[in-house]
């Protein structure tokens, strides 16, 4: 299968995105591994997509096919067990379900399918292929001709060099211990992990506990989101068109940047969501901070 880019599906306004009618597209070829994706939002800032191997399968990389991006990226588990590698360092991370991880531009990276059950991965991508920041770039690098899967360098020093190698890491595991909590909202305060946050990209995993809602808040930036579990309602107040959504889990939605939006859980259950929002989580934010530089 000769190289194509993938679809960019795109909104003028805020969307609801049943999973019904995300769009689907298959990447790869014999040598790469081919990979189903679902994908949810390709905006001018942020791109959000799953994406899919069977029991057994992998992607790695082609001629055609490079894995290497110029963009920020989340990786976060739906099922299954990813192990992903940076065959350019050999390094080898098992990411299980409901964990993350997280790697930055220039980071060559393969993915396994480690279990019996079919692995499906949610992706967060900032700046988007829109910026030229995917299948095109990786074309401009050297392809990678010997890939490597393990570091021999810390036989015989582990554990006791288990700082070193985790300092040198280029893919980041993220797991529940590992997020920055923030509680958000003045009327009623929610919990929020962040999941990574850069220049480029902040993710996020929010809990909303049964009848709670959040205040209505503007990002610096697109926002798009996907909801793990439970009924979860989103109210755009300023929208020309319908101002009242209803989510299940699985679909998606889009904020553009700048649009006041709220979240409600109308139901007994609790909803969880993951949010990815480029390239800035929030207006209020001070520049020094919002661009990774220190102030």
């Amino acid at each position: 299968m000769s190289y194509s880019a993938s679809p960019r599906p795109t909104f003028e306004g805020p969307a609801h995105i049943p999973y019904e009618t995300v769009t689907r597209h298959l990447w790869g070829d014999e040598e790469s591994g081919e990979v189903a994706d679902w994908i949810y939002v390709s905006s001018s800032k942020i791109h959000q997509l799953v994406f899919g191997l069977p029991p057994g399968g992998a992607f790695r990389h082609s001629d055609n096919y490079r894995t290497i991006f110029a963009a920020d990226e989340v990786l976060y588990v739906l099922s299954g067990v990813m192990v992903l590698s940076n065959p350019e360092t050999g390094e080898v991370h098992r990411v299980g379900q409901g964990e993350a991880a997280f790697f930055r531009r220039d980071t060559w990276h393969h993915a396994f399918n480690f279990s019996a059950e079919p692995l499906r991965v949610i992706e967060f991508f900032a700046p988007p292929p829109s910026q030229g920041t995917s299948g095109s770039y990786a074309q401009t690098k050297p392809n990678l001709t010997s890939p490597k899967y393990s570091q021999d360098q810390w036989l015989g020093r582990w554990p006791r060099a288990q700082a070193q190698a985790t300092e040198d890491f280029t893919i980041r595991p993220v797991r529940d211990e590992d997020l920055l909590w923030r509680l958000e909202g003045a009327e009623q305060q929610l919990l929020v992990g962040i999941l990574a946050a850069t220049e480029h990209l902040t993710v996020g995993k929010m809990q909303l506990l049964a009848g709670q809602r959040s205040d209505l808040e503007v990002h610096g930036g697109d926002e798009s989101l996907y909801l793990l579990e439970g009924t979860m309602n989103v109210r755009v107040p300023e929208n020309e068109g319908p101002r009242w959504f209803e989510l299940k889990p699985g679909d998606g939605f889009f904020v553009p940047e700048g649009t006041p939006h709220q979240y409600y859980n109308m139901s007994d259950a609790p909803v969880t969501f993951l949010c990815g929002i480029a390239p800035r989580y929030s207006p209020d934010v001070p520049e020094v901070f919002s661009n990774g530089r220190e102030p």
